[in-house]
């Protein structure tokens, strides 16, 4: 019994070519099941064996085709307007919610604010570029600086920190840079 995989191309003919190899269970088909004429070769595909290199998009003998490349969206610098601006609306909104837990922070609450915002202001400044650029490192860094400096509340204001952000920073930016410069 054949087994098939299929290339790619239907190429000039009206042939479909095929590859006699067995991929495994999931990916076995007869050469019967098609009804369809099909060119078997029986010759199984080389692949590179560990070590070697491979040079993407250079031709071969077989391919006159260079590998396919997705294309990169190269995202926007940094805005440092911006980053000011969110810095301190973020700063105003932690506060109000993490008053809510006030007995969770006690006196150290505008400590554990300012903590979160000089991080989360390093981030805006140095990594944020717009939508598809917000990460959670700055918020792990808030925790562990929390912990560190052994104030109360680094899980409850880390996680208040990143919820805010999810909700609120991408839209900003687009708000951000949909007015025009004045």
């Amino acid at each position: 019994m054949a087994l098939l995989i299929f290339s790619s191309a239907l190429a000039a003919s009206s042939r479909i070519s095929a590859t006699a190899v067995h991929w495994g269970p999931a990916l076995a088909f007869p050469a019967k099941a098609f009804p369809f004429p099909l060119s078997v070769h029986s010759q199984a595909p080389s692949f590179p064996s560990l070590g070697e290199s491979v040079c993407v998009g250079e031709t071969s003998k077989s391919s006159t085709r260079a590998a396919w490349q997705p294309p990169q969206y190269v995202y926007p610098d940094p805005s440092p307007e911006f980053a000011r601006f969110e810095t301190q609306k973020f700063e105003e909104e932690l506060l109000k919610r993490l008053l809510k837990n006030k007995e969770t922070f006690g006196d150290d609450i505008e400590e554990v604010v300012r903590v979160c915002a000089e991080i989360f202001s390093n981030f805006l400044h140095k990594e944020y570029g717009g939508p598809g650029t917000l990460l959670v490192e700055p918020f792990t860094d808030m925790l562990l600086e929390l912990k560190e400096k052994k104030l109360p509340g680094a899980p409850v204001a880390a996680r208040a920190a990143l919820l805010w952000a999810q909700n609120f920073v991408d839209r900003d930016w687009e708000i951000w840079t949909s007015q025009p410069s004045t």
